[in-house]
């Protein structure tokens, strides 16, 4: 298990842009600006990791990856389905193993977008371009066990005084 304050550390470089994601927030919805509600339904389409069975620290990397990519860059509604699958895809390869990495052309047809395997690869190297190539960011699903622990260590602790 990392510990607490390498998290910390390593969570300060991978956090979303709060100018950014408060852009987001107060965005109106006129079908061309990214609003709260086109984030949240991207963050629904997410849940392909259920279907593939993956991973819970899969989707919350990808959560995070569309975050930190939304806070940082002005995306047209049209291509956010490109920009979540690109972050989903790249939490997939980084997190799963290899063996149950589906293909390009395999996630594009489950998940029923209409862009190309190479609109998927140059989305990807975008996403990565502007995460700083930080694909292992610190994800709350990380912190989680790590909270439970010290916590339930320090709870021991006093009660043994």
């Amino acid at each position: 298990m990392i510990g607490l304050n390498a998290l910390l550390e390593q969570e300060s470089g991978c956090q979303p842009e709060v100018c950014g994601l408060r852009l987001i927030e107060s965005a109106h919805d006129n079908g061309l600006r990214m609003t709260a509600r086109l984030r949240e339904f991207e963050v629904k389409d997410l849940s392909l990791t259920q279907f593939f069975g993956f991973n819970t620290e899969t989707f919350s990397l990808a959560v995070n990856l569309l975050e930190s990519f939304l806070s940082k860059m002005d995306v047209p509604p049209k291509q956010l389905g490109c920009v979540g699958l690109s972050c989903f895809y790249l939490a997939v390869k980084s997190i799963e193993e290899e063996r149950n990495v589906p293909s390009a052309t395999d996630l594009i047809q489950i998940s029923q977008y209409r862009f190309t395997v190479s609109d998927l690869v140059r989305k990807e190297k975008i996403v990565l371009e502007k995460v700083c190539w930080k694909v292992k960011a610190a994800t709350a699903f990380q912190f989680l066990p790590t909270l439970l622990f010290t916590h339930s260590r320090e709870f021991q602790q006093k009660a043994l005084l």
